[in-house]
C-alpha cells in the first residue's frame, strides 16, 4: 500500500513528461513524412523536404540574418554585461536591487508591448528599421539576463585572489584581465549562449522591428500564411536544433546543476 502513492507520482510524471515532449516527437515525424498532409497515417519517409527547403534562396536569407543577429546579440550583450556587473557589484546594495529592478523592466513588460514601443520609438527618432533595429530591440530583453547571470557570479568571487595578484605588483586592469575574467569565463560564456536562444527564437520583436527581409521566426510566419506542409516542419525542426543545443552548451559550460 506504501507503494501506490510513489507508483501514482511516477505515472504523473511519466504522462505530464509525455504530454510536453509530443508536439517535438510529432513534429519530428512530419518533417520527414512523404505525405503533403500532416495527418495520420504517415505512409513512408522521405527527405524531399529538406532538399525542398534548402533549394529556397529566401530560406538562406532568412537562416544568415538570424545568425547575424544571434551573434551580435551575444557578442554585444556579453561585452555589457561584464561592464554592467562589474560596476553593479561595487555599489550599495540598496543601490544595486534598485539598479537591478530597473535593468528588468524590459523583461517584465509583454513582448507586444514591448514590440510596439521600440517600433513607436525608432519610427519618432528618424532610424529606418532593418537588422541593426532588430539587435537593439534583442538587447533590450536580452541584456537583463546577461548582467544577472553574471552579477550574481562575480558578486561571489573571491576578492582575496585578486588582491593576491595586486600584492604581487599586478595593475588593476591586468588583475582584472588575467584573474577576474579566467576565473568567470564560465558564467560568462554561459550567459552569452543564453542571449543568444532567446534571441534565436524571437518572433513578436523582430517582426515589428525588421522593415524587410525575414529570420526563421518570420520565414516561418510567412509560410504559414500560405498553407501547411512538412517543408514548415523541416524549419522548425531546424530552428528547434539550434535553440536547444544552444541551451544544452550553456547548461554544460556553466555547469549547472538544477
Amino acid at each position: 500500500m506504501r507503494d501506490i502513492p510513489t507508483l501514482f507520482w511516477r505515472l504523473f510524471g511519466a504522462v505530464t513528461f509525455l504530454f510536453m515532449i509530443s508536439p517535438l516527437l510529432i513534429l519530428l515525424l512530419f518533417a520527414f513524412s512523404d505525405k503533403k498532409l500532416l495527418a495520420f497515417p504517415i505512409t513512408g519517409l522521405t527527405t524531399d523536404w529538406f532538399m525542398k527547403i534548402f533549394d529556397r534562396p529566401e530560406f538562406w536569407a532568412a537562416f544568415e540574418n538570424s545568425m547575424i543577429i544571434v551573434v551580435s546579440v551575444g557578442v554585444v550583450s556579453t561585452i555589457i554585461g561584464i561592464m554592467a556587473a562589474s560596476a553593479l557589484v561595487r555599489l550599495r546594495a540598496r543601490a544595486a536591487s534598485v539598479s537591478m529592478i530597473l535593468l528588468t523592466m524590459p523583461v517584465m513588460a509583454p513582448p507586444l508591448v514591448l514590440a510596439l514601443a521600440l517600433l513607436s520609438y525608432f519610427t519618432s527618432v528618424g532610424v529606418g528599421l532593418g537588422l541593426p533595429m532588430v539587435i537593439l530591440g534583442h538587447l533590450v530583453f536580452t541584456q537583463p539576463f546577461v548582467i544577472l547571470i553574471v552579477y550574481a557570479r562575480i558578486s561571489k568571487f573571491d576578492q582575496a585572489i585578486v588582491n593576491s595578484a595586486r600584492d604581487l605588483g599586478a595593475s588593476p586592469l591586468k588583475a582584472y584581465f588575467t584573474v577576474t575574467l579566467p576565473n568567470m569565463r564560465p558564467t560568462i560564456i554561459g550567459a552569452a549562449l543564453v542571449a543568444m536562444g532567446i534571441s534565436l527564437d524571437d518572433f513578436i520583436i523582430t517582426f515589428f522591428t525588421i522593415g524587410g527581409g525575414n529570420t526563421l521566426p518570420t520565414f516561418i510566419w510567412g509560410m504559414l500564411r500560405k498553407g501547411v506542409d512538412p517543408s514548415i516542419n523541416v524549419v522548425a525542426l531546424i530552428l528547434m536544433t539550434l535553440t536547444i543545443g544552444v541551451a544544452l552548451i550553456a547548461l554544460r559550460v556553466t555547469r549547472y546543476r538544477g
